[in-house]
This record gives C-alpha cells, sequence and structure tokens, in this order.
C-alpha cells in the first residue's frame, strides 16, 4: 500500500501571472499551455468572460483570470486550458513562471488581503520569493449562466 503523498511542502502547480497578480493552478488540473487562440465576443457573459475559442475542435470558454481577480485587462500571453465538469475552460494569462510546490493558508483566513477578488476564487494564499501567490479553485470559476450562454451560442452555429 501506497502511503499518502506528503502535501506539508505544498501541492504542486502551474505558476503564472494575470496582471500584477502571481496565481497558481493545482497541475491535476491543467490539460494544457497554449499560445492565445482567436477568441469570438460572447453576448450575456460577465466582463472576465473573453469569449468563446476553438481548442483542439471543441468550443471553449475563455477567462480572463486578471479581469476575473479584480485587476482590469492585462497582456494575454498563454492559455493555460483546465478540465471542468462541464468541459474544459481556456484561463487567459500573463507569463508563465513554471511550476513550483505551492502551500499556503486557506483563503478564508486572508479575505481582507484578497480585495475585489472573491475570496470562493481562492483556495489558498502562499509566497513564492516573498511574493504573494493566489492558488486558485479552477472548477469554481466559471458560473452557471456563463455556461448556459456559451451553449445557446454553440447551438445557434
Amino acid at each position: 500500500m501506497t502511503p499518502p503523498a506528503d502535501t506539508s511542502a505544498g501541492v504542486p502547480s502551474l505558476v503564472f501571472r494575470a496582471g500584477s497578480l502571481l496565481c497558481a493552478l493545482r497541475l491535476d488540473e491543467i490539460i494544457e499551455t497554449m499560445r492565445p487562440l482567436t477568441t469570438h465576443p460572447l453576448a450575456g457573459t460577465p466582463a472576465y468572460v473573453s469569449g468563446i475559442c476553438i481548442m483542439r475542435g471543441v468550443p471553449t470558454l475563455v477567462v480572463d483570470v486578471a479581469r476575473l481577480l479584480g485587476g482590469g485587462h492585462a497582456e494575454v500571453v498563454r492559455f493555460v486550458a483546465v478540465r471542468s465538469e462541464r468541459g474544459p475552460v481556456a484561463f487567459a494569462t500573463g507569463a508563465i513562471s513554471g511550476v513550483r510546490a505551492v502551500a499556503g493558508d486557506a483563503a478564508a483566513a486572508h479575505e481582507a488581503l484578497l480585495g475585489d477578488a472573491p475570496a470562493r476564487l481562492v483556495a489558498a494564499v502562499g509566497t513564492i520569493d516573498a511574493e504573494p501567490v493566489l492558488l486558485l479553485r479552477s472548477l469554481r470559476l466559471v458560473p452557471d449562466e456563463v455556461w448556459a450562454a456559451a451553449a445557446a451560442m454553440a447551438g445557434s452555429a
């Protein structure tokens, strides 16, 4: 029997920029990273939804992580495709820093530090080289109404 993995050193995560913020997503949620794809606007969605792209033949929502976290528009350098219960989601991000073990305290203990970023989006707040890093809850980032708008657009295409 294999002993449970020691997570005291942190969770293996992909670390990237979202505007001025340093963010991370757990590696086990990531499908792949890629250059940004052509994105088509999607009516009736929040400002942080850039639109929809075609990723490997599949209509895929594109979420601007900097806008989602309240940082406004930032340069998009990469897409990070993640798994969700309803299909892939492409997160539009800044530069990717690499893979690091990210450890942190539960976000609920740091709500005052998160500012405009809703605590429900952040699993933990940690540090990397004395800079705060937000470990995101990727599967909870897309509300149901956004999925409904995407399905309506895909159905009319």
